[in-house]
This record gives C-alpha cells, structure tokens and sequence, in this order.
C-alpha cells in the first residue's frame, strides 16, 4: 500500500510543526503571525505547514482534530507534540528546539 502525502510528509527526520487551522477561525489567525516569526527565526532545520480542515475534514478526523487551531508537532512519522488553543512563540519554539 503506497503512503500518503501526509505520511510522506511527516516521516521527515526535520520536525514538521503542522497548523491546523480554518480561515473563519479567530484564534488562528492570532497564531498564523507567531509562526512565520518562528519561521523566519529558525529557517530550514524545521518546517511549518497550514492544513485547512474545511478543505481537508479526512485527515482533520483521522487526526482527531476536534478543536482548532491545533498544532502539532512530527518526526521520523511520529507525532512528537500536541496542543490546541493559541500558544506562546516561546513555548511552541521550545518544543521544536528539543528535537533538533
């Protein structure tokens, strides 16, 4: 069985923060600034991407995402890190910098 974009994705050895986020959602577009802070600030060693769970309610199930925004944090396949709700840049960079 071929794996999915999304397992392809995930399997990265570089942490991949994903965003769960929708466009109508408040709280997400306070957290939409702080990532491409952390972006900006740590470059290539991670990887941050936006899933819209209206365009992708599949994987937002698969995932239980029941609650947005949802962040969570992948390596090597497995996901290393979750919270919901609007987080701190410090918090959310914390968590990456442990596994680098």
């Amino acid at each position: 069985m071929a794996k999915s974009t999304f397992e392809k994705l995930i399997s990265s050895e570089k942490p991949i923060l994903i965003d769960f986020y929708a466009d109508w959602c408040g709280p997400c577009k306070v957290v939409g600034p702080t990532l491409k802070e952390i972006k900006k600030e740590m470059g290539n060693v991670v990887r941050i991407i936006k899933i819209d769970v209206d365009r992708n309610q599949e994987l937002s199930q698969k995932l239980s995402v029941r609650s947005i925004p949802t962040l969570m944090i992948f390596q090597n396949g497995e996901q290393k890190w979750r919270t919901q709700g609007v987080q701190t840049k410090a918090l959310i960079k914390k968590k990456l910098t442990e596994l680098l």
